[in-house]
């Protein structure tokens, strides 16, 4: 991008950084005011974006100048990862046996093969390992699929968990597993995909999508940069259908067993323990605390009533 007749490229700072924050303390300070109760989660939410920026900046500026296929695969591994991860711990309201190795699954399963296929062949990218071109196109899609995912995941174990009998009547009347969780699977399938259908619809008509302007920012023209988000929209919807379909049917394979079963045993509502961990070790740290505080309480009472010499 030119800021001027020199053609020097814009270079910014933390001071831009900063301002850009302020924005969302304004809409911290606004949920605030107006009791939303989502005020701490942005300003968590903007802390997190700060620092996992950073750090992924910093890795993948090496990555980038060593230009070794091996460290795009081990990168290209790592955001499926963090994103299963994410997935699991922080998004799901509520988790199955075997949730992790199946969520993992599916966003490799959808990603690897759309990211290979798309930059080789639909971006003209030779070849495809290019650090530059192929990590940033992966990083979107694990992004897209993640919200996929999460809205089929969320949706299945819901209607498991609240609607077992509806599936129960379907398999006592002889349906099979799939036939009795095609409803489940189908709406769920549904409502994971009309976030990319929706976006795609409103493309070029009332928004301008980030890796168009982000291509367009980068002195690419303003035709190449259209034609290639549409090849990345493609890629997004393609990767987030295979995802959820993959996540979806392995999920209710597992909740509904061989023998025709509905298995909410396996269906965990609490939080992941992770969080449980947390709370437990804030509560055993504040119990101590407390604790300590009674104790010096009581001996300074003490020592002003003479009680202790």
């Amino acid at each position: 991008m030119d800021d001027g007749p020199s053609g020097e490229r814009t270079h910014l700072t933390w001071s831009n950084v900063g301002i850009g924050l302020t924005f969302v303390v304004f809409d911290a300070l606004v949920s605030r005011f107006f009791g939303l109760g989502v005020g701490m989660p942005l300003v968590t939410a903007a802390i997190r974006c700060i620092i996992q920026l950073s750090i992924m900046a910093l890795v993948l500026q090496k990555i980038f100048e060593a230009g070794n296929p091996w460290g795009v695969a081990g990168i290209a591994l790592l955001l499926n990862l963090l994103g299963t991860t994410e997935v699991v711990v922080n998004k799901a309201k509520m988790r199955f046996d075997h949730i992790f190795p199946i969520v993992f699954l599916g966003m490799i399963c959808s990603t690897i093969p759309v990211s290979i296929l798309g930059t080789r062949f639909a971006i003209s990218v030779e070849p495809f390992w290019k650090a530059d071109q192929y990590i940033p196109i992966v990083g979107m899609l694990c992004g897209a699929t993640i919200s996929g995912v999460v809205v089929a995941l969320n949706y299945v174990l819901k209607e498991l968990h609240e609607n077992r009998d509806k599936i129960e009547t379907y398999l006592a009347f002889g349906a099979s597993r799939l036939e009795a969780c095609q409803p489940v699977a189908t709406e769920a399938l549904r409502l994971a995909l009309t976030p990319p259908i929706n976006q795609m619809s409103v493309l070029g008509v009332i928004a301008i999508p980030g890796m168009m302007t982000g291509a367009i920012l980068g002195g690419s023209s303003v035709q190449q940069a259209a034609r290639l988000q549409m090849v990345i929209m493609f890629m997004i919807a393609a990767s987030s259908a295979l995802a959820s379909i993959a996540v979806t049917v392995l999920c209710l394979l597992v909740i509904v067993d061989g023998e025709q079963r509905v298995r909410v045993e396996r269906v965990d509502e609490r939080k992941h323990w992770v969080w449980r961990g947390r709370d437990w070790v804030v509560g055993k740290v504040g119990e101590a605390m407390k604790n300590v505080w009674v104790a010096l309480t009581r001996r300074k009472g003490e020592e002003g009533n003479g009680l202790v010499r």
